[in-house]
């Protein structure tokens, strides 16, 4: 590969990721569903998984407490974001290990170019962006340990950086395993090491999930609700191999219900088909055996909501955790590496099969971006679908307020009011998230986690907020009512007015007048509440999600240390 060739490679996943996030690099928060960030997200015990609902953001959100003391807000989502995108790219074309500019780079296209990206970034799912991102350089490691390479670190390093949500360690383990694992003695240990090393990484999740017992059950009507979806005139298992099939419809990319869909799976199945035997020379046995099986499992995964949906339904509603697979579009992430692989090898294929180099170059230059001509509103910020925002100013006096008020030693958490898990502030252009008053304060906070989908009410796990949403339920007077959410370790309650208007009666809420406020705005109010009942976790919870922090965080230190010194060796610089 010449030098011109290199530079392009390696520009063209960058530039790709220009393209997607262009317009969303400016100054202010991109909110979409899931995805918060605020200006100065407060570490509190709840994103170290000692709250009472499930460990859904567990370490995520203690990750960012941690680094947006070194980068703003804002500025850490997009250096987030662009990492994600970014390193998938450059990932992806070590799925074509040796292969020509145009198998990388077409590698490349396809991967970051996917429906998957499109729909986990309209629905704000940056932690499974990560994992997406890790996968290709997970394979790339695997590969080179069984050359006989020391690249477990790597591998360990690449796992843990794809665990930073429960879904996202899971599959990043997924697809370790499936690419480490084989039967000789050499292969069985380092199936063993990087089976240890990832549960070691997802410890902090998995403890604290483990520790809600029972309460880690799962509401089985969300079988159906987050089943898979067919995208457009594609039946469901087409959709999936087309690495699409979100279950919100309200984020599929508008390209994917058209007949841009069809064309783009026949011409990608069409160009893997005939680079094939190509893919098969090209790779070893157990390089492709590892891509199969990992895009075997994510499609068995995937379909399993929509083909078998009372077995699912079973099992998340009697198997602690179950619940990580309801959504089981997440694991086409698995089927992505393998379809990158074949496709790329597939453009390097029929390129080759041409004489002139100016054929060669038009023709590569076509079937590369084939994914972008034919889904184009994954560029420019999801077609213009989202955009910075800046938050309103009294956040940041509500936040002040209470925080005085905590220095003052008035302690408890915040509960949300009305008592609905997702927002359409005007503010945010009317954009569906999260409501992201609870982030933006200091103290732990309790939000509704009961979801709707197509108006079907499915329930949450944490039986604290199950407890206060019939408080709030029950019409009390205020001082009684301040008195009960007390005694469940409330000690302020944060309205949002303009939501409290867009629900009406939809949501419990609350009405507290005539107890002192900390903050009264024309968006948001603040109650703070007498005496709260301060609950505790228990000292042998605490120790168990201690050991569990201290080992993963041990492992990923001592990981890197590893990649250091042997970097450090093969340049010479020491010993």
């Amino acid at each position: 590969m010449s030098r011109p060739q290199l530079v392009l490679v390696r520009l063209w996943p960058w530039l790709l990721t220009l393209v997607i996030m262009g317009p969303l690099l400016s100054r202010g928060f991109v909110l979409t569903y899931d995805m918060v960030f605020v200006p100065d997200l407060a570490l509190r015990s709840d994103f170290l998984g000692l709250g009472s609902g499930l460990p859904r953001a567990v370490p995520s959100d203690a990750l960012v407490a941690v680094l947006d003391n070194v980068l703003p807000g804002d500025v850490l989502q997009k250096v987030v974001l662009v990492a994600a995108l970014g390193l998938a790219g450059t990932g992806a074309r070590r799925l074509v290990p040796g292969g020509s500019t145009s198998a990388q780079i077409g590698a490349t296209s396809l991967y970051l170019w996917s429906p998957f990206v499109a729909e986990r970034l309209g629905i704000g799912h940056w932690p499974l962006l990560l994992t997406y991102a890790a996968l290709p350089w997970i394979f790339d490691a695997a590969r080179r340990a069984r050359a006989g390479e020391r690249t477990v670190p790597q591998l360990v390093l690449w796992v843990a950086f794809g665990s930073l949500s429960a879904a996202g360690g899971v599959i990043a383990a997924l697809f370790a395993v499936a690419c480490v694992a084989g039967r000789r003695p050499a292969a069985v240990r380092r199936t063993v090491l990087v089976a240890g090393a990832a549960l070691a990484v997802n410890a902090p999740w998995l403890v604290a999930g483990a520790l809600h017992g029972s309460a880690a059950l799962s509401d089985p009507r969300g079988v159906e609700a987050f089943a898979a979806r067919a995208e457009g005139f594609l039946p469901l298992p087409l959709t999936l191999i087309g690495l699409g099939g979100i279950w919100n419809a309200e984020v599929v990319p508008p390209s994917r219900e058209s007949w841009a869909a069809i064309v783009q799976l026949l011409l990608v199945l069409a160009i893997s088909a005939a680079g094939f035997r190509a893919w098969r020379s090209g790779l070893l046995l157990r390089d492709r055996l590892g891509l199969g099986l990992a895009a075997a499992v994510g499609l068995v995964v995937a379909l399993v909501g929509s083909v078998a949906p009372d077995a699912l339904g079973w099992v998340v509603a009697h198997v602690p955790g179950g619940g990580l697979f309801r959504d089981g579009s997440r694991f086409v992430a698995l089927v992505a590496p393998l379809a990158a692989s074949l496709f790329g090898t597939g453009v390097a294929a029929v390129v080759g099969r041409l004489g002139e180099r100016a054929a060669r170059i038009g023709v590569g230059t076509v079937l590369v971006l084939v994914p972008l001509a034919l889904m184009p509103d994954l560029g420019l910020g999801l077609g213009g679908r989202l955009s910075p925002v800046s938050y309103p100013g009294e956040y940041a006096a509500a936040r002040s307020a209470v925080a005085q008020r905590q220095d003052a030693g008035v302690r408890g958490d915040v509960l949300l009011v009305p008592f609905s898990s997702y927002r359409l502030p005007a503010w945010n252009e009317g954009r569906r998230t999260l409501d992201p008053t609870g982030r933006y304060l200091t103290p732990n906070f309790l939000a509704s986690d009961v979801l709707y989908v197509d108006g079907v009410a499915i329930a949450g796990e944490d039986q604290r907020a199950a407890r206060v949403s019939d408080l709030l339920a029950a019409d009390l007077p205020p001082a009684e009512l301040a008195e009960a959410l007390g005694r469940e370790g409330i000690g302020w309650v944060a309205l949002d007015r303009e939501a409290q208007a867009m629900v009406g009666d939809a949501a419990p809420s609350a009405d507290l007048a005539g107890l002192p406020t900390v903050h009264d705005g024309p968006g948001l109010v603040v109650w703070e509440l007498p005496r709260p009942d301060l609950e505790q976790a228990g000292r042998a919870r605490e120790a168990a999600i201690a050991v569990a922090w201290l080992g993963a965080l041990g492992l990923v230190v001592t990981s890197a240390a590893l990649v250091v010194v042997r970097g450090l060796r093969r340049r010479g610089n020491v010993f």
